[in-house]
Parts: structure tokens; C-alpha cells; sequence
């Protein structure tokens, strides 16, 4: 997870090796948050668990809530640009869903101490959780809704399609929710069976704009 969080991790100005701290920090919030729970996490924890110093903790943060939403934003923004990549606006749309929806699952599959961080840890923040994840929710929402309408157009058989902001959302939520069910069900290792279900509903949901 550690080379996942430091491609990830923005660089900090004037700091040098202080951006290798910010990524070591990240990773230890993952694994103690992993551990105890968000709940019981505290930053003594944190720090163990980055073998770094307290005082390196605050140069970059001043709580712990503070350090898990950036690890959210972070790794919320390379599972976006991973698919991102997958995503080739030159091929129609309905022929890249199920590649996009397979490299999103496949980054999160990889590493199940983030994944839960990010679809159930990140609730217990409250408020700032919650404007936090809808802030990323809009970001994916706001690429598949501009991915879907700028790719070349469909055929005669799945014409182009168009989204628009709330179907967008639609797909967002309907996507977490069947995420939240497989670490429920303790599937978090088969999140490659979500790939058909989610790309079903992203066609579900293009066919009904088209109406």
C-alpha cells in the first residue's frame, strides 16, 4: 500500500523528505484505523504504525480526522484516475464500461485495509465525513456523466447516450452500495463479481436517458 499512497500523495512545498513522512502517515492511519477503528485509533497509534515522530504527525496534521479524510481524498482521487486510464473516449461508450468498471474494482481489491477506510471508516467522521464523501462522490459522478457523453457515438443498436448530473449520481451510489454489501459479506477479495452487476446499471441508467 505504501507505493500506492506515495504515487498518490501530493507534493507538500519546503518539506523535502517531509513528503515521504506525509505518505508514511498515510499508510499508518490505514493499518491502525484497520486494527482498532477509527473510533479507537488515536495518534500515538498512528505514528507507531508510520515510525515517525509525534511532532512529524503535526507538521502535516492537527487531528486525526484530519489525516483520514486526506487519506480518503487520496486515495479516492488514484482509484478515479486509474480508471481514468481505462476509460478511452475515442472507442463508444457502452464498449468501455465494463473495462472501467473492472480496473475500479481491480484497484480496489487490491489493498482491503483501504478499502474499508474508504466505504466505512471514512462514516465515522460524522459531518466532516460525510462533506468530504460527497465531494468525491460528485468528482466520479461528474467524470462518468462527462467520460459517457463525450465518447464517440454508439451504434445503431446502443446509440449514443447522455447523462445527466443526477443519473450520474445514480450510478455513484448504486456502485458504493453494492461495494458496501461485498465487505459486509466479507467479499472484499471478489470484487471482480461487481463488474457485471455495475456495468448492467450504468447501461440500465444511459438507456433510460435516452427515453
Amino acid at each position: 500500500m505504501s507505493e500506492t499512497i506515495e504515487k498518490a500523495a501530493p507534493p507538500r512545498p519546503a518539506e523535502g523528505a517531509g513528503s515521504e513522512h506525509y505518505a508514511r502517515l498515510l499508510q499508518g492511519m490505514a493499518h491502525a484505523v484497520a486494527a482498532k477503528g477509527y473510533a479507537e485509533t488515536t495518534i500515538a497509534d498512528i505514528v507507531r504504525e508510520a515510525a515517525v515522530s509525534r511532532r512529524t504527525f503535526y507538521e502535516h496534521f492537527s487531528t486525526k480526522t484530519e489525516c483520514l479524510i486526506a487519506l480518503y481524498e487520496t486515495a479516492s482521487r488514484l482509484a478515479l484516475q486509474t480508471v481514468s486510464e481505462a476509460f478511452d473516449p475515442a472507442q463508444p461508450w457502452h464498449a468501455q464500461v465494463e473495462q472501467a468498471m473492472t480496473a475500479y474494482f481491480d484497484y480496489l481489491a487490491q489493498d482491503p485495509v483501504l478499502l474499508r477506510t474508504l466505504f466505512v471508516e471514512i462514516l465515522g467522521l460524522g459531518m466532516p465525513g460525510l462533506v468530504v464523501r460527497r465531494r468525491v462522490n460528485d468528482e466520479i459522478a461528474n467524470f462518468i456523466q462527462v467520460a459517457i457523453n463525450t465518447s464517440s457515438n454508439g451504434s445503431a443498436e446502443e446509440p449514443a447516450a447522455h447523462l445527466t448530473s443526477e443519473m450520474a449520481m445514480t450510478v455513484v451510489g448504486g456502485i458504493n452500495e453494492l461495494v458496501l454489501q461485498a465487505i459486509e459479506q466479507n467479499r472484499a477479495g471478489d470484487l471482480r463479481e461487481l463488474v457485471a452487476p455495475a456495468t448492467r446499471l450504468v447501461r440500465a441508467v444511459a438507456a433510460e436517458s435516452r427515453r
